[in-house]
């Protein structure tokens, strides 16, 4: 079965740097991830900052408030431009998650992208259609918004 592919895109004013050090931290999904989620950090980092291999254990409530584990493997890595997570336990049968940073004048471009597929054939396909492509949609929108005050506060903190 092809994956579905969610795609966003992003301008954050504040250097590459400072893109890669906020996103490349684990701890920073807690501050973007919607409430009603109820997401928790399991893993607790070793280092600073993310590396090819780094697994991540977390849980999350994304359907009728039934709590899910879900691990990813941070699979590459590109200092700052681009890092890519992989779910190896959870709720899809695919997601791999993109992340890509491009200088801009004045800031950064963002981009997710996110190729999942989901379990149970057709059903799965039906509720694609009724919820998880609206959820996604929805906690992409809460984090730009997140990201919207955080970096815009923090861009004018700087001048």
């Amino acid at each position: 079965m092809n994956p579905f592919i969610y795609r966003t895109e992003q301008f954050l004013p504040v250097d590459i740097g400072t893109a890669w050090d906020f996103f490349s931290s684990p701890q920073n999904l807690a501050v973007i991830t919607p409430p009603e989620l109820h997401f928790k950090m399991l893993t607790v980092p070793t280092h600073n900052g993310i590396y090819e291999g780094m697994i991540i254990d977390y849980t999350i409530r994304p359907f009728f408030g039934i709590m899910l584990r879900w691990t990813t493997e941070i699979c590459q890595v590109r200092k700052p431009m681009m890092f890519t997570d992989k779910q190896l336990r959870g709720p899809y049968t695919c997601w791999e998650h993109t992340h890509t940073f491009i200088k801009q004048e004045n800031g950064i471009l963002m981009t997710d992208e996110i190729k999942y597929s989901l379990p149970f054939g057709i059903l799965g396909r039906i509720a694609h259609l009724l919820t998880v492509r609206k959820q996604i949609e929805n906690i992409f929108a809460y984090r730009k918004n997140v990201l919207n005050k955080l970096f815009t506060n923090h861009g004018n903190s700087n001048r």
